[in-house]
């Protein structure tokens, strides 16, 4: 329960108002707002996520590197932060928009407040615009590039200038052609042994292989979020995470059961290293991608990839299973797409999206090998694909 001198502690903290802040994009459009977080400068593609909670996995989400995310549900900040609720061990996006941020967290198991989190993150973030027309906005005209310009010090802006703050965002690169997966992965194997979050006194245990035995999953980290180990070793899995520049001969070298590809940042066509490695690693073990892992992959087997015209980026993206004709509600984050006519007569299609008809899943016939472009592990989002898990664990034990 919040006390009166709590209350004022937080205030203490609470952004000033007079400390405006300026988002512009690369086609002039501007929203001026107020400055909470990190002040400074930033610059970035200006993405929106649609999910009404779980800003702080948002936050952590290293898929978010050279991107700046536009909350479209407007209270944000209201529940706080706190050291459990993160996808990895530091934030990697380059900016947070909001419509209002609350200064006073309402909730036991919070540890500092948004802005807080922010600054100790080194995190630039506005308050206080439209969101609603900058969503709007980018769904009209497709994600853009922008910078967020802070005030240094009360009402001393950093750089106000229009003609300035464009130079800057037309100086900056695209997210087109880089390699972000090298910037946000590990930089060397580790082991993950922290199964699912479970309010029972006596979690169950994972189910596994035989009497004791378990399933040796290597994960490749483009950019892996946290809550996708713990659903592999909920499903049963001994996880060793290795970089994303591991070959594929070092891989099987360690005689996997199976091997996971994961989420990541950005253009997956720059990642050439860790196409080639999944082309090597093609009917030796059984693979799951998600995401960036089955953008590469399908990139492995011949197909193409272009970017979409704003994204997915959300917890309510609907996903039709064409394998049992289901519709599950899905957790998203990505800017770009496989083109399945590239793949015909070479995968099968699995997945679609319904609200675009775009590519969400696919298999490779005759082999072990399926992915996925959503998020079955959420975090945030709906738990409806959570069973994409048990079907890679399936996988492995039939090989």
């Amino acid at each position: 329960m919040f006390t009166t001198q709590l209350f004022q502690e937080r205030l203490s903290i609470t952004p000033v108002k007079d400390k405006r802040a300026i988002l512009l994009l690369e086609d002039g459009r501007e929203f001026e707002g107020f400055s909470f977080g990190f002040l400074g400068e930033s610059i970035g593609e200006v993405v929106f996520n649609t999910s009404l909670s779980g800003y702080q996995e948002i936050l952590t989400d290293p898929s978010y590197k050279g991107q700046m995310v536009a909350m479209t549900y407007p209270e944000i900040g209201n529940y706080g932060t706190n050291a459990e609720d993160v996808e990895a061990s530091r934030l990697f996006l380059e900016g947070f928009i909001v419509r209002n941020y609350n200064p006073v967290p309402s909730n036991f198991r919070s540890q500092w407040t948004l802005h807080e989190y922010l600054q100790k993150n080194k995190i630039v973030g506005i308050e206080g615009i439209d969101t609603r027309a900058l969503t709007r906005h980018l769904r009209d005209q497709g994600s853009k590039m922008g910078i967020i310009s802070t005030c240094l010090t009360a009402g001393r802006p950093k750089d106000f200038e229009k003609k300035s703050l464009l130079k800057k965002l037309k100086a900056a690169p695209s997210l087109i052609g880089r390699d972000l997966a090298k910037e946000v992965t590990c930089q060397k194997p580790y082991q993950w042994k922290e199964g699912l979050w479970s309010l029972s006194p006596s979690p169950q245990p994972s189910p596994a292989r035989g009497e004791g035995a378990r399933y040796n999953v290597i994960a490749y980290d483009f950019g892996i979020k946290q809550n996708i180990l713990r659903n592999l070793v909920s499903a049963g899995c001994d996880v060793t995470v290795v970089p994303a520049s591991t070959s594929a001969r070092d891989v099987l070298a360690q005689k996997p059961d199976g091997v996971f590809l994961s989420n990541g940042p950005g253009d997956p066509e720059p990642v050439t290293y860790a196409i080639e490695a999944i082309r090597q690693m093609l009917g030796q073990v059984p693979i799951f991608g998600i995401c960036l892992g089955h953008q590469l992959l399908s990139l492995a087997l011949g197909g193409k990839t272009y970017k979409l015209k704003f994204g997915h980026h959300g917890g309510n993206q609907p996903v039709m299973d064409l394998t049992t004709g289901k519709v599950e509600i899905t957790a998203q984050n990505h800017n770009f797409a496989v083109d399945t006519d590239s793949l015909k007569g070479i995968a099968e299609l699995t997945h679609i999206n319904l609200n675009d008809k775009t590519v969400e899943g696919l298999q490779l016939k005759g082999q072990p090998v399926f992915s996925v472009q959503y998020h079955p592990e959420a975090s945030p989002g709906p738990h409806d694909s959570h069973y994409l898990f048990k079907r890679f664990v399936e996988m492995m034990e039939r090989s």
